[in-house]
């Protein structure tokens, strides 16, 4: 009970450090917030039920933190270390529960922190980060409902909803409930494993309850946010070549992504030897959320020719860890443990480092623009002719997006330059190619 104990301790401890250092690092180091906030706050200044690229759940949290924090740099990195460590512990937790050992869990855990996706992309909260709890929290609950015999109302009740988030915060998060759909069809009507009941539906009710608000807004805004996506893929200039190409480029990638982690698990293993029973109950849930969703992401890109960006794989190993540590446990050297721990302390504050080069050294960073300054001086232009307060900005997100984020006045974003805003506006400025004005 005591080593149990001392082992969630250390996981607290572990998770307190990846939060203060991560968003230390990126506040000590940046000029600017990255594009990708920046672009969230623009939205969240505007709050809709979907936006020009996502649905509207990334704009959602960055906009609470500005209420509360205002344009505060190191509160949006710690969002992002928040969401990340949300994530971490519905994984630790999960962990401990298909693992059945609390120190396998911890080390399925700080396994992620090897992984690209988990460390030095994560002081940038964009909708690949804004998924990361929901995914974990679809999973832990997923799993309640499979292996519980008596099914909870509240455990398809959450199902339903963080579904529905984590879709309104990106739309590839339909792969992991896919790949879950896949599991439970595949059990009641092929394996016959498990009978159908009728509190499975009230996950699908709920989810599409709470989408309805954001289809309604699709419908009204001719579906700009589908089509931006297909155009993210390149579908619209795909040939023959692109359904050999793109699948090849998007596995080496993810191995490429992968090297760490592996080397990670290598490190901890006597063995790469490994047995597994499809029939095991267990290993049968860890493929269908860890194998199934990123096949049928590669078998997106055969069919379609589409072009799987690196960034769009984030939170699909969250629970690669697990896996791993679940298909090896046999194998697992308790002498090797010290060993694999010097290597994910390595790791672990190498990420930070090799991030703290690259933001000092490189100056054409977007985390170099000087956001702060020019809405100085773009408050002083007005204050020259105006004496009220800037109600409105347009313009791209990242030049009309800095604004809004550093004038005092919060000006809502209301798009690219808005011709129907500026005309029935009172009293506006343009510098360069952004607008500025009262309704």
């Amino acid at each position: 009970m005591n080593v149990n104990k001392n082992i969630n301790n250390i996981f607290f401890i572990f998770a307190f450090s990846h939060l203060i250092i991560w968003t230390l690092v990126p506040t000590i180091t940046n000029k600017n917030l990255p594009l990708d906030t920046i672009e969230a706050l623009a939205w969240g200044s505007n709050l809709e039920w979907g936006f020009n690229k996502h649905p509207p759940i990334s704009a959602f949290f960055p906009e609470v933190f500005y209420q509360i924090f205002g344009a505060q740099d190191w509160s949006y990195y710690l969002l992002s270390q928040i969401f990340v460590l949300i994530s971490f512990f519905y994984v630790f937790k999960f962990a401990n529960e298909v693992l059945q050992d609390v120190k396998l869990g911890f080390i399925s855990t700080i396994l992620l922190s090897s992984i690209y996706f988990y460390n030095f992309t994560t002081p940038e909260f964009n909708v690949n980060v804004c998924q990361l709890p929901f995914w974990s929290l679809v999973v832990y609950y997923s799993w309640r409902i499979y292996d519980s015999k008596n099914i909870k109302f509240l455990d398809c009740l959450l199902v339903g909803i963080f579904a529905a988030i984590g879709f309104l915060s990106k739309y590839l998060f339909i792969y992991l409930l896919l790949s879950i759909d896949l599991l439970f069809v595949y059990l009641i009507f092929f394996k016959k494993t498990k009978k159908f009941d009728f509190k499975y539906l009230i996950s699908l009710e709920v989810f599409l309850v709470l989408l309805v608000p954001h289809l309604i807004w699709l419908y009204d805004n001719d579906f700009v946010t589908i089509f931006y996506g297909l155009k993210r893929t390149g579908l619209e200039e795909s040939i023959f070549l692109d359904h050999i190409k793109y699948p090849i480029i998007f596995l080496l990638k993810q191995i490429g992504i992968l090297i760490p982690f592996f080397f990670l698990v290598y490190l901890l293993i006597k063995k790469t030897k490994f047995k597994f029973n499809i029939k095991d109950k267990k290993f049968l849930f860890l493929i269908f959320i860890n194998l199934v969703p990123i096949i049928l992401m590669l078998i997106t890109s055969v069919v379609t020719g589409s072009k799987i960006r690196t960034m769009w794989m984030t939170p699909f190993y969250l629970f690669f860890g697990v896996f791993f540590v679940y298909l090896f446990k046999s194998q697992i050297n308790p002498k090797k443990i010290n060993s694999f721990l010097v290597g994910f302390l390595f790791l672990f504050f190498l990420s930070p480092i090799i991030y703290s080069y690259v933001s000092i050294s490189q100056t054409d960073k977007r985390t170099d623009y000087p956001g702060k300054q020019i809405a100085a001086k773009v408050q002083i232009t007005w204050d020259q002719d105006f004496e009220k307060k800037i109600q409105f900005v347009t313009g791209d997100e990242w030049k009309a997006g800095n604004l809004s984020y550093h004038l005092k006045s919060r000006p809502k974003w209301e798009g690219f330059t808005n011709n129907e805003v500026l005309n029935s506006s009172s009293q506006f400025i343009c510098v360069d190619d952004v607008c500025l004005g009262r309704y």
